[in-house]
């Protein structure tokens, strides 16, 4: 099957497809909004094809191939919004720092920072440095019509993360230990990266997204009070960089369920949560103001059907009472999940939420 004759999902009309906006600003929805974190990738036989012998940041790079990958699983599953194709570590990369994500292991970055020094690898992200992403969202505007686009970036911790370490980490021993050890340092590396990442998410949001979402992987690794001093400074200087826009922002992170208060403060409009925390506790703790997203378990998608539904009628019963709730996984789709199973659970979703 070619990438250009997937399987089509029914396209939804307008007002339909705009729900993920309303959802986002806490408006009245005609049903409850659906995308996928992760939902343009290796779950979809056409994506292994269209990427076939081109490597993650090359495939980043070429506009035709992103606005591909972005709207495949829009025709596909027939989701609410669809999420541009990128990677965390494009404006880094962008910005001349010798790093690769190389198969099976993730960024690997070949000259790690340690010291102040090293600083000097962070200069200024210029439009001009990534301007194969607003030829590829203004392709995609055009492409997807009604149907919003989701900006994404880095957050600062995370992208530190992978500075400090090297590359993907389960202990980030070397990252903690800067933040702990050398407090000036870590602010400095943070608030740079900062402000990297805010010139990466207004170049999306002038091209043409709709909405943008931060993406703190790592952040469930640290404690709210080590997240409250070293952390949430950098993150809400990037939220506040791009407030005047107007456009939904997202924060999300992974095992974050004690930090979803602090995540909060950070000053985004929606809150994602992971499959760890009920929607229901997870809005006591993010509190009033705020749309959530989330959060079924992506594994659950490898039962059968009715325990699938089963599950997510959970997910739903437990967003009833909430302003805005845009479902989601409570992470990424994971590669080897059967693709029209995800079909089913929008559909699922849109069919038990009709208003």
């Amino acid at each position: 099957m070619s990438a250009n004759h997937a399987p089509r999902a029914q396209q939804p009309s307008a007002p339909y497809a705009s729900a993920f906006l309303k959802a986002c600003r806490r408006e009245p929805v005609p049903h409850t909004p659906v995308w996928f974190m992760r939902q343009a990738g290796r779950s979809l036989p056409e994506y292994r094809k269209v990427r076939e012998g081109i490597g993650m940041l090359e495939s980043c790079m070429r506009p035709e191939l992103v606005t591909e990958i972005t709207l495949q699983p829009v025709r596909r599953h027939g989701v609410d919004a669809a999420i541009y194709f990128s990677d965390i570590v494009v404006p880094l990369k962008a910005i001349g720092i010798d790093l690769d994500i190389k198969p099976g292991v993730g960024p690997v970055v070949e000259h790690p920072i340690r010291t102040r020094a090293d600083l000097a690898q962070l200069r200024d992200l210029a439009p001009e440095d990534v301007s194969y992403v607003t030829e590829a969202i203004g392709m995609l505007t055009r492409e997807l019509g009604a149907t919003p686009l989701i900006g994404f970036a880095g957050a600062p911790f995370t992208l530190a993360s992978y500075l400090v370490e090297g590359g993907p980490s389960r202990t980030y021993e070397n990252a903690k230990a800067m933040m702990y050890g050398d407090p000036e340092l870590w602010a400095d590396l943070l608030d740079r990266l900062a402000d990297i990442t805010a010139a990466f998410l207004k170049v999306q949001i002038e091209a043409g997204a709709s909405a943008v979402q931060l993406f703190d992987s790592w952040a469930g690794a640290l404690a709210p009070v080590d997240y409250r001093r070293s952390v949430l400074p950098a993150s809400a200087k990037v939220f506040e960089a791009v407030a005047g826009y107007g456009v939904p922002r997202i924060h999300f992170g992974v095992g974050t369920g004690e930090l979803l208060g602090l995540m909060s403060e950070a000053g985004a409009d929606v809150v994602g949560v992971d499959w760890r925390v009920p929607m229901d506790e997870a809005a006591r703790r993010v509190g009033p103001g705020k749309a959530l997203q989330g959060n079924l378990d992506p594994t659950v998608l490898f039962a059968p059907t009715e325990a699938v539904e089963a599950k997510t009628l959970d997910v739903l019963d437990a967003a009833k009472d909430l302003d805005g709730h845009i479902f989601n996984l409570g992470h990424g789709v994971m590669p080897s999940t059967d693709p029209d199973a995800l079909t089913r659970l929008v559909e699922h979703v849109h069919t038990r939420t009709l208003r």
